[in-house]
């Protein structure tokens, strides 16, 4: 599940740690920051998405409603949703965010990432992580280090393949 681009993505390098501020829990409550760090020796899965983008709710979204459904049972494998927003911040709005978890009935934290300055005011996780933009999936190991990091993701592969993992 190697990446080959070197134009984006990290695959093979260690995960940088995730700086979102916003974030809402399982519930869609609010929540304080989560960190790479709270899921030590966990598998994670991270989903990028926009509110607005069309691949996210025809492709991106259902493949992660499928990853989730098949491994709800597993304490080996965390997911989280990130809406990295570095365009139409209008529309990709936290709010919305929160909306677009409960749609599509995903009880896993999403957070709402921004960027900052520092990013030049597009996502964080997009900047540290070189994504090229929604949808993206990004798969951690549980050493921490990138395997996965790309728009294109066979969903029933890596579901195989994180059923491994679990096993």
């Amino acid at each position: 599940m190697q990446n080959t681009s070197q134009d984006y993505g990290i695959a093979g390098l260690t995960a940088p740690e995730l700086s979102v501020n916003q974030w809402v829990d399982v519930h869609g409550k609010e929540a304080a920051p989560i960190t790479l760090g709270q899921f030590k020796g966990k598998f994670k899965v991270i989903y990028c998405f926009q509110a607005w983008c069309p691949g996210c709710h025809s492709r991106g979204l259902p493949a992660l409603q499928k990853m989730v459904t098949a491994l709800k049972d597993s304490d080996k494998v965390s997911f989280l949703a990130i809406q990295t927003v570095f365009e139409g911040a209008h529309a990709n709005t936290f709010k919305r965010m929160v909306e677009i978890q409960t749609a599509y009935d995903l009880a896993i934290p999403f957070g709402h990432d921004t960027g900052n300055t520092a990013t030049r005011n597009i996502s964080s996780t997009m900047y540290h992580y070189r994504t090229g933009g929604t949808p993206w999936f990004i798969l951690i190991d549980e050493n921490d280090k990138v395997i996965f990091n790309d728009f294109h993701l066979n969903t029933e592969k890596a579901i195989e393949y994180l059923k491994s993992l679990v096993e």
